[in-house]
């Protein structure tokens, strides 16, 4: 299994939806969090190997609404 974590940046006026949008992606989406700084949420994915991630992350960043993504793939 392979744990990454999506930094999420949304368009003003759209967390909310997009939160709903994110957790019904088909993938290994484990969690949705809204956070405060730079990025809007950090979604957490555990995935059978980086293919995996790279299909996830993608599903995200293609959302209407999406500005940016970060990927991130946990070593431990």
């Amino acid at each position: 299994m392979v744990t990454a974590y999506v930094m999420v940046k949304a368009a003003t006026g759209e967390v909310d939806r997009l939160k709903s949008e994110m957790s019904e992606i088909d993938g290994g989406i484990e969690s949705v969090s809204v956070v405060a700084g730079d990025v809007d949420y950090i979604v957490k994915v555990n995935v059978g190997g980086p293919s995996d991630v790279k299909s996830v992350a993608t599903s995200i960043h293609e959302l209407r609404g999406i500005e940016d993504t970060q990927t991130y793939i946990a070593m431990e």
